[in-house]
């Protein structure tokens, strides 16, 4: 067969053409996952202001005069693999005196120091802050904590709080689920 013979360079010449298709394709996704991971990591860096735009997943917090907050992806938004990322998100709220008050006297908060680490059903402690919140923490605060408050109904997070009542300051640790 005469055709067998031209057949083939021009077989392999489409086989040579998918394979630069393949690889310009797989050169583009790399440059899309590469430009993505450095906006996710530009995005966890922000220190954001925003106010918190789901108030039921921090009730009774009031009208509170300044707030710093960040966000973290705890798995790769960035991967081709199909499926949800979870976030986590900490904060540092600044609540009016007598918002702190009422929050401390409804949820029973006490004194975190008082509290064996082993008995909460979190593994969070106020240490586990992002550096980059740290600035805005109190001064050698006095942590309270509240596991009431931290499963208080309704929350489409698991949260965990710490409210220093002095400086009117509640740190705050949500985590998506």
């Amino acid at each position: 067969m005469k055709t067998g013979r031209r057949a083939r360079p021009a077989g392999l010449a489409a086989v040579a053409g998918l394979l630069l298709v393949v690889l310009g394709c797989d050169t583009a996704a790399a440059d899309e996952t590469r430009g993505c991971q450095e906006q996710r990591q530009a995005d966890e860096e922000k220190v954001r202001v925003s106010r918190w735009e789901s108030p039921e997943e921090l009730p009774f917090v009031g009208e509170y005069s300044e707030i710093h907050w960040q966000a973290r992806a705890l798995g790769n938004p960035c991967s081709r693999a199909p499926g949800p990322t979870d976030w986590e998100y900490q904060g540092v709220i600044v609540l009016r005196p007598e918002d702190a008050h009422r929050l401390a006297e409804q949820f029973a908060f006490v004194p975190f120091a008082s509290i064996d680490p082993a008995e909460l059903l979190h593994s969070h402690t106020p240490t586990d802050v992002r550096p980059d919140l740290v600035p805005f923490l109190p001064t050698k605060p006095r942590w309270l904590h509240s596991e009431i408050y931290n499963e208080a109904a309704p929350s489409t997070r698991w949260r965990v709080v710490f409210l220093d009542l002095e400086r009117h300051t509640l740190l705050f640790m949500l985590n998506d689920h």
